[in-house]
C-alpha cells in the first residue's frame, strides 16, 4: 500500500535504523529479537520513521523483513540501497514512502561515500525516473559537496542525503568546522529547492548541532549509535532523548 506523504517542513524527523536489530538477530537464529515488533516499538516510543538497508547478502534485514515491515510501519518507511536490479524489483514491489539510493559494493562493511552523480547521471535519472512512476520518494545518497548536490537536482531526486560519516569523525576534535564543512553542501541543497536528509554516525553528541546548523533538514536516519545507546537506556527513553535534539 502507497503511504502519504508527509510534510517535513515543520521539524527534522527521526527514522530509526533498525539493520543493527537484525544483526543481532540472526547472530543467534530465530526471531529473537522480534525485527518486526521493534520497529512497531520504536513507532510507539516516537519514531517518525524506520529505515532498513537490505543487502544481497542478508547479513542483518532479510527480504521477508521487508516485506513484512512494508505491511506492519505506520510511520515513513524508507529502504536504502544500492539499486541493483534485485533491489529495483524489491522497492518497486513494496513501494515504501521513500527509497535512498546508495552506491555500496556488496563486501562494504557499512556505507562510506556518496554517489559520484556526474558519473552516474544517466543512471540515476533513469532509476529516479522509475520510482516515480511507482509514486515514491527519492532521496540520494551524496558527500558533503555542493558540486555533487547540483548535480543531484538534475537527476530530478527529490532529497539529498548527506554522508555525516566525515562530520561526526572532525566534529570530536572541531566541533564547528566540522559543522562549517557541510554549510556550502546543505545551503545548496536548499538553494535548488531539494529537500535535505543526513545520515551515518549521528548521535547524541553531535546530532543536535548538526540540525541547529541546518534547521531545513527534514530527516535523519539513525541505526548504529541509537540502537547501542539503546543497551544503556533502553529504546523508549533513547527516542526520546533523540526527539528532544531534533526539536525547533
Amino acid at each position: 500500500m502507497h503511504r502519504k506523504k508527509i510534510d517535513c517542513t515543520s521539524m527534522t524527523r527521526l527514522s530509526v535504523n533498525i539493520n543493527k536489530v537484525a544483526t543481532l538477530r540472526n547472530a543467534r537464529g530465530g526471531k529473537l529479537p522480534d525485527v518486526e515488533l521493534f520497529a512497531q516499538d520504536c513507532e510507539r516510543f516516537g519514531a517518525q520513521g524506520i529505515t532498513v538497508h537490505p543487502r544481497p547478502d542478508e547479513r542483518h534485514i532479510r527480504r521477508e523483513d521487508v516485506y513484512e515491515l512494508s505491511r506492519l510501519v505506520k510511520t515513513e518507511f524508507n529502504i536504502e540501497g544500492n539499486p541493483t536490479e534485485e533491489f529495483l524489483a524489491l522497492v518497486t514491489d513494496v513501494r515504501p514512502t521513500q527509497v535512498t539510493l546508495v552506491p555500496d559494493d556488496p563486501n562494504q562493511l557499512t556505507s562510506n561515500h556518496g554517489w559520484d552523480v556526474p558519473r552516474h547521471l544517466n543512471e540515476l535519472k533513469g532509476i529516479i525516473n522509475l520510482l516515480h512512476s511507482y509514486r515514491i520518494r527519492v532521496s540520494i545518497f551524496v558527500d558533503a559537496d555542493p558540486v555533487m548536490v547540483e548535480y543531484a537536482k538534475k537527476t530530478g531526486t527529490d532529497r539529498v542525503e548527506l554522508y555525516t560519516g566525515p562530520y561526526a569523525e572532525l566534529f570530536e576534535t572541531d566541533p564547528k568546522k566540522a559543522v562549517e564543512s557541510y554549510r556550502p553542501a546543505a545551503e545548496k541543497a536548499r538553494e535548488l529547492g531539494l529537500g535535505l536528509n543526513a545520515g551515518h554516525d549521528l548521535n547524541l553528541f553531535n546530532l543536535q548541532p548538526f540540525v541547529q546548523a541546518f534547521p531545513w533538514t527534514a530527516e535523519v536516519s539513525i541505526g548504529h549509535a541509537l540502537i547501542a545507546d539503546a543497551l544503556y537506556l533502553g529504546i523508549e527513553r533513547t527516542i526520546n532523548e533523540y526527539r528532544k535534539l531534533l526539536e525547533p
